[in-house]
């Protein structure tokens, strides 16, 4: 057939060997021998149809559907708060990681780089203040935001506007304003501070990154199934890929939380509350430990009555850029030596920016 030929063509210029057909085998050949059911062809079958994102998203309905026989089965009340406060995380951040790997898949497979060129300004330090200013529009929690984020780099965009838009986007958008302004609705000037700082925070990462960033420090996986000729199957590929590897470091950082949760006690909150600045690093760290969805985590800062408006608006600046979820994330799609620089320095930077935001709006 003509379509044998190139293939034929191309195994001679490699420098290899095509053999002839045989005529006939032994009949114990192993080439006639029936291949097990473990073989590889039998697993690559079995791959096709049941991958780790299956396994996955079984692992989490079950546990969403076994919740309450699970609970009851644990005599223990720690166990139980453990439990209990793992599905919650998980529950509020897969609708949004889900979310952001689509959006993500759709940037690296349909969008091409000749839109950014003309999207954001051509200096990168215009650029992040663009970029941040594009998380307003954009509904999603810092789950989705890092896929996103990482896509975009692979798009040309540069990393000092794709790390604004990851710190930005979770923080200003109109779902997560509007559930700060029902958590809060005798202050309503906590939803401009938390909009003004989270702004102020992602552009002056984004500053920082172009001052003294390196290209080195992050590491990006190589991606072999966006080079897919095919567009449905790269999309696919990307969102598989995407769930699975975002999906495993979303839930070692829910396990890590949930333990963290368990561990603290509560009497330690009201010591802390009595102090102001005590206060505000205390709720600084809570929220890198608790690792709450920003979509949820003003109705937790609402129920710390006891703390102060600045103290509290430290806590939803801080979570929805730094928390224990979102550095094993960024570890994981940008390598370790990026995120044990990144989220420290944003930590840092957060902390005193929501202070002097709160110190001039509350």
């Amino acid at each position: 057939m003509p379509t044998d030929e190139p293939e034929d063509r191309s195994a001679g210029a490699v420098g290899l060997a095509t053999p002839a057909a045989p005529t006939s085998r032994p009949a114990g050949d192993p080439a006639r021998t029936p291949q097990p059911a473990g073989d590889p062809g039998s697993r690559r079958w079995l791959g096709d149809r049941i991958g780790s994102v299956e396994v996955l998203a079984g692992l989490l309905i079950l546990l969403v559907v076994f919740r309450d026989p699970l609970a009851g089965a644990l005599d223990d009340p720690r166990l139980q708060t453990w439990t209990t406060v793992f599905v919650s995380i998980m529950v509020q951040a897969v609708p949004f990681l889900v979310f952001g790997v689509l959006l993500s898949a759709v940037i690296a497979v349909f969008v091409p780089r000749s839109f950014w060129a003309r999207a954001l300004p051509r200096h990168p330090a215009l650029a992040v203040p663009a970029a941040s200013a594009a998380g307003v529009v954009l509904p999603g929690c810092e789950c989705g935001a890092v896929p996103i984020a990482g896509s975009l780099i692979r798009r040309g965009v540069t990393p000092a506007a794709a790390l604004a838009f990851l710190l930005a986007a979770p923080a200003v958008n109109p779902i997560v304003l509007t559930a700060t302004a029902v958590a809060f609705p005798n202050n309503p000037e906590m939803v401009l501070a938390r909009g003004v700082a989270s702004l102020v925070v992602a552009m002056v990462m984004g500053w920082l990154w172009l001052r003294l960033g390196r290209t080195e420090w992050i590491r990006m996986p190589r991606r072999p199934e966006l080079d897919d000729p095919s567009k449905g199957r790269a999309f696919w590929g990307a969102v598989r890929h995407d769930v699975t590897h975002a999906g495993g470091f979303l839930v070692l950082g829910a396990m890590a939380a949930a333990s963290i949760n368990v561990l603290v006690p509560e009497r330690w909150l009201q010591t802390l509350a009595d102090n102001a600045w005590l206060s505000i690093l205390a709720l600084a760290l809570l929220a890198v430990l608790l690792s709450l969805c920003s979509e949820a985590d003003a109705f937790v800062a609402a129920s710390l009555s006891q703390f102060s408006l600045t103290s509290r608006l430290v806590f939803l600046v801080v979570g929805p850029m730094v928390d224990l979820k979102l550095i094993s994330m960024q570890a994981g799609v940008f390598g370790r030596r990026f995120a044990f620089r990144f989220a420290p320095t944003t930590f840092v930077v957060a902390l005193l920016v929501a202070v002097g935001v709160g110190a001039v709006l509350l």
